[in-house]
């Protein structure tokens, strides 16, 4: 089976955006944000709230950048 050109992210069927990943390499990296948010939490959490924040904004963003370059094109859909 070939996975080139299989997008990571499929498109959700309705609503705007991605939904749960499809091939291992989408999982690896929602898993991977996950346990990064996990270690900043542990590490930063109550002491340095911003610094916290800014982590999980920034894991969030490159998420997005991810799922934007390796999902399938967003837009909205309304079911088949």
């Amino acid at each position: 089976m070939n996975n080139e050109g299989r997008y990571w992210f499929p498109a959700k069927r309705y609503g705007w955006g991605w939904g749960p990943p499809t091939v291992w390499q989408g999982w690896a990296v929602l898993v991977g944000s996950l346990v990064a948010i996990g270690i900043a939490a542990r590490v930063l959490m109550p002491a340095h709230l911003v610094a916290f924040l800014s982590v999980v904004l920034l894991i969030t963003m490159l998420l997005l950048l991810i799922c934007y370059a390796k999902g399938e094109p967003p837009a909205w859909r309304w079911g088949k």
